[in-house]
């Protein structure tokens, strides 16, 4: 591969200073020729430009020799035609001029994709040769090839990350542009994940090899780009047809000229229908597009898929890691009735225990300790059993994690039956908890759906989708949820990887269909459908290889960038093929009436050429101005969108704490709720109220863009003073059923305002922002109240 992209730098290196040395030598030429025509030596000018047009002569014919050569009869033809004429009837003027205007043609359109490649090619430029490797406690630098999964590798200052793999230093500062788009530096922990191909921008750190380098994220970039700049695009086939009726058209003008006036005006004719960069003008439009998509964090593997992708109109989705974050996330914790443990207590023990656990959903539940504050101790005597769960001590304390009847719970219970119908409503997954010997509760795990999820469907339907259809593997109820959450038209659920085939070949016969994946399952129906987007680069997975582009980030907002990339390049390379045509037949018809001759012909087409090669270019500036935050509120975004998570939990207990009224000990929950929304949610809000929201508000524009959200912290400052101010009317007495209908009133009523308040600034505001270090491990901080001022 190294050797290819080598090859391939040294012949456009070669190309390009071909062209630039052509223009001189015959810019030479014909100024040397118009020098001495002033000094009076006719003979000589002749001579100087019989020289210049014998050059353009020579290319025009090896143009035309090449393009036969490829099965293609295009408007070389006409330039080989035009210089000949011009020499024959001893326009000697005008063949230079034709020459200069071949070959800085030739030029522009090198220096065009040049320009337009660049963000492809940095890619490759800077792809890693060597890797740094502890061996027998010194560093050795060793061939990439040599990196093997498992190695230790040092990762110095300023170097790109060879390989995937998992930081095992206390921190890394990391320069994340070339893969995510995104210009700032990204925080990673140990035990995070690195993907090859970003810039250690701080100190050396240590990374732990993931995969190898020729299976790495970075390897499956670089072979994507390398197979978008060898492909050609169905539209560039297409200009070449243009060709096919323009050059008997441009000869039966010609012939009509020569009746009409003669050989001279013939030429002048042919002179304006010499449009060779102009047809070259559709690939660069194509290439432009292929590095605005690139700058945008997706690879298209050719500009056809750009093309095609524009003529879509109907998404099909993947429901996991595509709508929704791809991995189980803790949302509740319901405490059995009666029990002696809360949520938190629950979590502490569960997450301890699952330390020394391989299961699927340990690392969820661990992570989930992490973030809400929990001290975690080690587990000892840790034994798992297969299709059951783990059992260990923590901290003297025997404790169960798996199934019901693993954990001792039975299934009449009541507390049992609200967990199992709460999860089959909200599509979760149980994980039941046992602490000495009696059942203590339940963890409820869902794939939460992604932030940006509802807002990238609408902004999807803005650039053309008029169809959305969610087809998953999932069960019924998680994928109808998902479904009816992110705004999908259709959804089918419970599909093999068979049954999506079916369901890509059903919608297309509908209309062409964008496939959305990111499991080897998807592969298939990926490579069916009319265009098969995969969601993240991993060099070695099916869903990469089969898909037509790949979105270098998980972000699924980068699929409307795409589309509205796609149909904007193909808009632009249609304008500059056919204004550029038409300019040119408008030129030969005032050519052909006499009124142009071939000397000012040749400047006019060289004018046109330059027009539609710049306007090509357009492709490459952004399809519509990018909301840009500062560092300053792109961290301000991040640590409200951290602390969210820690709101969410919270959040949760609201309901639990409803739940259990009329229950012992119901009301001791009730005032360690109030105590949460005083001191944890309430001053996350305040501190929203006077810091993110300014921000956002300068960002967005307009007459104070939040307000409506500002509301929303109003009626949640009212109603945690109304739910104070009821506690502390109850007093120390057992509540009454008046008490605890207005207890559930609030409780509910505060629960439903929070949890959709969250997830409105997640998609609306807070995605603005980078979402570099969002999903880092540590509780979220705590604020105080503003001034000593809560409500109560």
């Amino acid at each position: 591969m190294r050797v290819i992209a080598l090859f391939r730098s040294a012949a456009g290196w070669l190309g390009r200073r071909s062209a630039l040395l052509l223009l001189m030598v015959t810019a030479a030429g014909l100024a040397a020729g118009g020098l001495a025509r002033l000094a009076g030596a006719s003979g000589a000018a002749d001579g100087c430009w019989l020289a210049a047009a014998g050059l353009g002569l020579a290319y025009a014919l090896w143009s035309a020799a090449d393009s036969l050569r490829h099965g293609r009869v295009g408007v070389d033809v006409i330039a080989l035609l035009a210089l000949a004429g011009a020499v024959a009837v001893r326009e000697l003027l005008a063949a230079a001029v034709i020459s200069v205007m071949l070959t800085s043609g030739r030029a522009l359109e090198a220096w065009a994709a040049l320009r337009a490649r660049q963000d492809l090619s940095a890619l490759l430029d800077r792809a890693p040769r060597t890797a740094r490797r502890y061996r027998n406690g010194s560093v050795e630098t060793v061939p990439l090839d040599a990196v093997a999964v498992g190695d230790l590798l040092l990762i110095a200052a300023g170097d790109v990350v060879p390989t995937d793999g998992t930081v095992t230093s206390a921190a890394a500062v990391l320069d994340e542009s070339a893969l995510t788009g995104e210009a700032r530096p990204a925080e990673r922990i140990r035990g995070d994940q690195v993907r090859s191909g970003v810039v250690n921008v701080g100190a050396p750190f240590d990374l732990r090899a993931s995969d190898t380098a020729a299976d790495s994220t970075y390897a499956g970039i670089v072979r994507l780009v390398s197979e978008a700049e060898n492909s050609q695009a169905p539209f560039v086939r297409a200009a070449d047809r243009y060709a096919m009726w323009f050059l008997p058209l441009t000869l039966a003008v010609a012939a009509v000229a020569w009746v009409a006036g003669g050989a001279a005006r013939a030429v002048a004719v042919l002179v304006v229908a010499t449009p060779c960069p102009l047809i070259l003008a559709a690939p660069v439009a194509l290439v432009s597009g292929l590095s605005a998509a690139a700058r945008h964090g997706v690879v298209v593997k050719s500009g056809g898929v750009l093309e095609r992708l524009a003529q879509c109109t109907t998404l099909i989705l993947d429901k996991t890691g595509t709508l929704t974050a791809g991995q189980p996330q803790v949302t509740a914790i319901i405490p059995a009735s009666p029990g002696d443990l809360d949520a938190d207590g629950i979590l502490t023990l569960a997450a301890s225990l699952d330390q020394a656990s391989g299961h699927v959903l340990a690392a969820a539940i661990t992570r989930a300790g992490a973030e809400r504050g929990c001290r975690l101790t080690p587990p000892s005597g840790a034994a798992e059993t297969a299709g059951q769960g783990v059992a260990g001590t923590v901290a003297g304390r025997e404790v169960r994690l798996g199934r019901a009847e693993w954990a001792g719970a039975a299934e009449t219970d009541s507390w049992v039956r609200a967990a199992r119908r709460r999860s089959r409503l909200d599509g979760a997954l149980t994980v039941f908890v046992a602490v000495d010997g009696r059942p203590a509760g339940v963890l409820l795990l869902e794939d939460r759906l992604r932030p940006d999820a509802r807002q990238t469907l609408r902004a999807v339907r803005r650039g053309g989708i008029g169809r959305v259809v969610l087809a998953t593997g999932d069960r019924a109820e998680a994928a109808e949820a998902v479904g009816a959450l992110a705004g999908a038209d259709a959804v089918i659920a419970e599909l093999t990887p068979a049954d999506k085939l079916e369901v890509v070949r059903r919608e297309q016969r509908r209309a062409p269909v964008i496939m959305t994946g990111d499991g080897i399952n998807d592969a298939p129906a990926l490579a069916l459908a009319d265009v098969g987007i995969a969601m993240g680069a991993r060099g070695a997975t099916a869903s990469s290889e089969a898909a037509d582009a790949v979105l270098t980030v998980d972000e699924l907002s980068r699929l409307g960038d795409v589309a509205a990339v796609a149909r904007r390049t193909r808009r632009i390379a249609l304008q500059s093929v056919l204004a550029g045509m038409g300019l040119s037949l408008a030129a030969m018809a005032v050519a052909a009436a006499g009124l142009l001759p071939a000397v000012w012909g040749a400047l006019l087409q060289e004018a046109i050429d330059v027009a539609v090669i710049l306007n090509a270019l357009r492709a490459l500036a952004p399809v519509r101005p990018e909301v840009r935050l500062t560092t300053a509120d792109n961290d301000l975004t991040r640590r409200f969108r951290s602390e969210h998570r820690a709101i969410r939990a919270d959040t949760e207990q609201l309901r639990t704490a409803a739940r259990a009224l009329g229950e012992p000990g119901a009301m001791d929950r009730v005032r360690h709720v109030h105590e949460l929304l005083t001191r944890e949610v309430w001053p996350h809000e305040q501190a929203e109220e006077s810091s993110l929201y300014p921000a956002l508000n300068r960002v967005l524009g307009g007459t104070d863009p939040t307000a409506p959200m500002s509301r929303a912290h109003a009626e949640i400052a009212v109603q945690i003073a109304r739910l104070g101010r009821l506690i502390d009317d109850i007093g120390d007495r057992d509540p009454d059923d008046a008490d605890l209908a207005d207890l559930r009133d609030i409780l509910y009523g505060l629960h439903a305002i929070l949890r959709l308040h969250t997830v409105q600034e997640d998609e609306t505001y807070l995605s603005l922002g980078s979402a570099d270090g969002a999903d880092g491990a540590g509780r979220a901080p705590r604020h105080k109240p503003v001034s000593g001022v809560a409500p109560s």
